[in-house]
């Protein structure tokens, strides 16, 4: 694949796989429900204010902060991958790493942006899909959650407890490449420095 397609490809694939499953809990669960797939996997709905793995701001004043800091770092994510594709120097790995984290950050704007326009509450009920009002105006739509692995219990401590969604893995595993394709740029650059 040319890497001048590669961030489209990643970005589509990933929004279209993240909006699709929460609509998919949206429209057909209620806030709190839970699907048990296996003991260590569950869909379990949850809403949160918008930061990864169910963490929060706070206030009001912290969801809007959290809504304009992630169109900050959309926009300076979509002007460095297109700096990188177009310099054309830059690995397919270091690409795709960043394109995962834009389409992470971009799914849960998505969320943040619009579920509050174009849903209702999900409080003891299933969501209505374009209701007369929605629950929340614009920038303060909660995000959707629902991916739950409890691997396993010692006590009253479960190993792994935060509800998430494909939007936050996209962003831990483009982290985490992100961070790989640096290890090996620097032991590249070491071995040729040593030559």
């Amino acid at each position: 694949m040319k890497k001048k397609y590669l961030p489209f490809v990643v970005v589509a694939a990933i929004l279209l796989i993240d909006q699709l499953t929460k609509f998919l809990v949206k429209l057909n669960m209620s806030l709190g429900e839970e699907i048990v797939l296996f003991d260590w996997f569950r869909i379990h709905f949850v809403e949160n204010e918008g930061m990864a793995f169910g963490m929060s701001l706070g206030s009001e004043w912290g969801k809007f902060l959290l809504s304009l800091f992630r169109i900050v770092a959309i926009s300076l994510l979509v002007w460095y991958i297109s700096k990188m594709v177009k310099k054309g120097v830059e690995t397919n790995l270091r690409i795709a790493s960043l394109s995962l984290i834009l389409a992470g950050a971009a799914g849960n704007m998505l969320d943040s942006a619009f579920y509050g326009l174009i849903f209702s509450d999900s409080y003891f009920r299933v969501a209505e899909f374009l209701p007369q009002q929605g629950y929340a105006p614009f920038l303060f739509g909660k995000v959707v959650d629902m991916l739950y692995f409890p691997l396993f219990k010692i006590g009253d401590f479960t190993f792994f407890d935060p509800v998430f969604n494909v939007a936050d893995s996209a962003i831990t595993i483009g982290f985490v490449l992100f961070f790989l394709s640096q290890v090996k740029i620097s032991k590249t650059s070491h071995k040729q420095a040593n030559i």
